[in-house]
Order: C-alpha cells, then structure tokens, then sequence
C-alpha cells in the first residue's frame, strides 16, 4: 500500500517520507479499513514535531482520524461488516504506531464507527477526534440540559462540533472567538452568544447573559491562557472541562478559588477515558448525526504524497475546521 511515515521526530518536509509499505491484515477483533480520507489534528502534529514525548516506535504512520470502508474483518468482529462506509478515530495511538496517513488500516472495531450515507469521507475524516473529544467534555458528567456551556474556541475543531452538540443536548451556548471570520462561524454553529474575546468583556457579557449567576460548564481549550478569567464567570457548581493548555503548559492551579465555588475540573485526553464512555460519546454521535443537517468545516484538502503541506496548513494556526488528506490520490 502507499503510505506516508517518519522515523525520526522533526520538520514535516524533512521526516515525512511516502512510498510503499506492507498492507495490514485484520487481526483478531480488528477490521481492515481502505482509508478514503485522513483528518489532521494538532496532536499528529505535534507527535511527528517532536514537542509531545520520544518516539514511541521505529517507525510511525501519522494521522488518528479517517473514513472509509470496511474490506476485511477479523475473527470476532460481530458489529461491523464489510463494505460498510465507517469513520474511525484513535488510529495512530493506545499502542498502535500506524495510523491513517495510508491507503488502508487495521484496527480494533471499537474504535469505528458506521459512517451515514449523506456525509462524504472528507466529512467523516472531520469527525474522530474533535467530535469525540467535544462530547466528552460536554456529557461525561450527565445531561446538559438547560445548562449554559461556554465553549472557549467556538470556531476551532474541537470547539465547532462543542457548540452544535451542546445545542442539540438542551444547552444554552456561549462562544469565544478571536475574529470576525471565527464569530460567523460560531453563529452557523447555533450559539446564542457569540464574543470576541480579543475586543470584548468576555466576563461582562458571560455574566449579563446568565443573569449574574455563571455559566455552569466551560470546554476549554486552553485552561493555563484561560482561567483567570475563566474563574470570574464560573456558576457555584461549575465544571471546567480541559483538553488542551498551549498557552501554559504548567499552570498554577488556583485551588482555593476553585473550592469557594465548588468548581470541579475535568482533564481529559480521548485516548485514556474509558471504553463505555467512548462508546456513549459514538452512540449519541450517531444519533446527533441523524437527527438533522450538521456542519463539519473542512479547512482544505491534500493528496496523500503531500501529507507534509497538510502538516504545515495544521502549524499555521489560522484553519477553520479540519485538514484533510485524500488517501486515495
């Protein structure tokens, strides 16, 4: 099969290599996907940067989101299918050095799910990660409903698929943004307020929209940038739900504000919660999928041999929705 890898951390135009490599079987409760798109996050990225820990293998096939159909299935796969269209996530993690950037992969049936007619590949590939890791944030915890959610992010990955969940579970959503671009975005999304945290009083509008009394759920995308002024819009028995700090790596927890306000924070990472809550968040991702039309932003599309440009249009920061490579080109 075409593949992309690396086996050395660096600049994506100097490790990334592409040519041929064996085509995986489908081992015992496995099923062998041929990939027709490949998502990009920012933790591939980073991964094949060097910026998140050593290598973890000799070689490594980057990319832990894709879609497409299902060729071979391995003994005991009872859920799935060949020739089922499906979307996947977690593809190059939990012990698994080879993910999507190839022609096909082959991995556990849990970690797939079947993908609707009506959405296309590069859509599907959008899904993983980001959707997943939204609804964990939002739900992991119980229903939404009638709550006020803030999504730090509101036009990001993460944050896009954050918002149109939160909407659909009852919640009441307001979003950050950092442009006007991004607030449009956002609005699409379904959220009722929308703010630009680089012109406005995040705080002021948060707490004039909740009445004074703060908002009870925040998906944050950034808790070290963030929680000083996070912490002035929390709601008594709050959550902070985490899945990312770039902007501070180590930050000072402020342990004593978070006590007075009975606030509860939830750090999470996908690839570490536990298998029934990953399946909860697939279930009722399903379900959100065909209850109506969503919105899944794909900021621009590669060949296969140029997953190094997708790497380098991930690094640039300024993607609206998620890049996708093209595994069948």
């Amino acid at each position: 099969m075409k593949a992309v890898w690396y086996e050395r951390t660096g600049p994506a135009r100097e490790v990334l290599a592409y040519g041929e490599m064996p085509t995986p079987l489908a081992g015992p409760g496995e099923v062998r996907v041929r990939l027709e798109a490949s998502g990009v996050n920012p933790a591939d990225v980073g991964r094949r940067g060097g910026g998140y820990r050593p290598m973890e293998y000799p070689r490594v096939i980057p990319n832990s989101d894709g879609a497409g159909i299902i060729d071979q299935v391995g003994d005991g796969v009872t859920r799935l299918t060949i020739g089922q269209r499906i979307w996947l996530f977690n593809g190059q993690r939990n012990g698994r050095a080879f993910g999507t950037a190839a022609e096909y992969i082959a991995l556990a049936e849990h970690l797939v799910t079947p993908l609707p007619d009506n959405l296309s590949f590069a859509e599907g590939a959008t899904l993983g990660i980001p959707a997943m890791t939204a609804w964990c944030c939002l739900c992991c915890d119980g229903p939404i409903v009638g709550q006020t959610v803030l999504v730090t992010g509101g036009a990001g990955a993460v944050g896009h698929y954050a918002v149109q969940l939160a909407k659909w579970g009852g919640a009441r959503v307001i979003a950050t943004v950092s442009s006007a671009a991004k607030a449009e975005q956002a609005r699409l999304a379904g959220a009722d307020l929308v703010v630009n945290y680089k012109t406005d009083d995040v705080v002021a509008k948060a707490m004039a929209f909740t009445g004074q009394r703060g908002v009870d759920r925040v998906v944050d995308v950034d808790f070290g940038g963030n929680i000083a002024t996070t912490l002035k819009l929390m709601g008594t028995n709050s959550t902070i739900a985490v899945y990312a700090t770039n902007g501070n790596r180590t930050p000072v927890v402020p342990m004593r504000e978070l006590m007075e306000k009975c606030i509860a924070l939830r750090t999470l990472v996908l690839f570490a919660l536990p298998p029934p809550l990953l399946a909860a968040a697939q279930a009722d991702i399903t379900k959100w999928l065909a209850a109506g039309p969503r919105i899944h932003n794909i900021a621009a599309q590669f060949a296969l041999s140029d997953t190094a440009q997708a790497h380098l249009a991930v690094e640039k920061g300024d993607k609206l929705g998620t890049v996708i490579v093209d595994c069948a080109r």
